[in-house]
């Protein structure tokens, strides 16, 4: 035992000196410069590191040990991605609130209708713009605006009139018009159902004793409703009114027929999000002296349009 003890004291001070020679050698190595590629000078490093500083074939192989900070970055991680990934599939699927919005900044094409470009010419305005913005507040266009016909006091041709007006609409804005056929509602004000839900546009004809708006010279009345859906507001439904006993009138006239569709086609520009201007040229002065869409017309109802989702 204690000649076990001296020569494992002998040992060990021979390896020191061992150690010190080949420090001083790699001292004496490291004072040896050469010019570098770039005119400077490098200082060469001969013969790795001493042997007594080098790690065991033990140490260079054993296995790291916990790694607590390593292991919390990888869980947070995978927390973000299990959250991206459920959000994503939202997107995907079109479900929750906004999720259209954020399809359509991701580059999914929703549009159900056909992408009208405008020129930006002429006079339009807005019923509505978003807060803070010169956007209007519009109807979605990755769904179709449906929309029913009470057909008490209408005239003949109504069906003609009515489709002939949303299908002129359809292809200045690129709004899609969905018929859901005839009803019995009159309701022109309450357009939401007792659980929150939209009804479909209400398109009718009325006198000014059911609808005080139409007294005197006016034709007809729209305008549409709308609701924040948690990012945008958008318009959801909406009515147009039309006086039964003005397109009486005007059905015996010369011309008749163009006049009553332009009036439609005019309501229904209030309805998409479209206001009165000053320009008698466009389609959307007050006393309708034209019977087509004026280039403000256009102009505005291509933005109104591209609203977003």
């Amino acid at each position: 035992m204690i000649s076990g003890v001296g020569d494992s004291g002998w040992s060990r001070r021979r390896a020191e000196r061992q150690w010190q020679r080949d420090l001083l050698r790699e001292i004496r190595a490291m004072e040896t410069t050469d010019e570098g590629p770039d005119g400077g000078t490098v200082t060469p490093i001969r013969g790795g590191l001493p042997r007594a500083a080098r790690p065991s074939r033990r140490a260079r192989h054993a296995p790291p040990g916990p790694a607590p900070l390593a292991h919390e970055r990888r869980r947070t991680l995978l927390t973000v991605l299990v959250t991206l990934g459920v959000i994503g599939a939202l997107v995907v699927l079109n479900l929750g609130p906004g999720s259209a919005q954020v399809r359509q900044w991701l580059g999914f094409d929703d549009r159900f209708g056909t992408q009208v470009e405008g020129d930006g010419s002429g006079s339009y305005e807005f019923l509505a713009t978003r807060p803070g913005t010169d956007e209007p507040v519009g109807w979605s266009h990755c769904e179709p605006i449906p929309y029913v016909v009470n057909t008490d006091g209408a005239p003949d041709d109504w069906e003609d009139l009515v489709r002939d007006a949303t299908d002129r609409m359809q292809e200045a804005s690129g709004l899609v018009f969905e018929d859901r056929g005839t009803t019995d509602d009159r309701d022109f004000e309450g357009r939401f159902g007792l659980a929150g839900g939209a009804e479909p546009v209400l398109i009718a004809w009325a006198d000014e004793d059911e609808v005080p708006g139409l007294s005197g010279d006016v034709a007809g009345l729209a305008g549409p409703m709308s609701r924040n859906d948690g990012m945008f507001q958008k318009y959801v439904t909406g009515r147009v009114v039309l006086d039964k006993e003005a397109f009486e009138e005007i059905e015996s006239v010369r011309g008749g027929d163009e006049q009553r569709e332009a009036i439609v086609l005019h309501e229904l520009g209030h309805l998409v999000g479209l206001a009165h201007v000053d320009d008698p040229g466009e389609l959307m002065h007050p006393t309708t002296e034209t019977t087509e869409l004026g280039p403000g017309d256009r102009s505005g109802l291509a933005i109104l349009g591209d609203a977003p989702c």
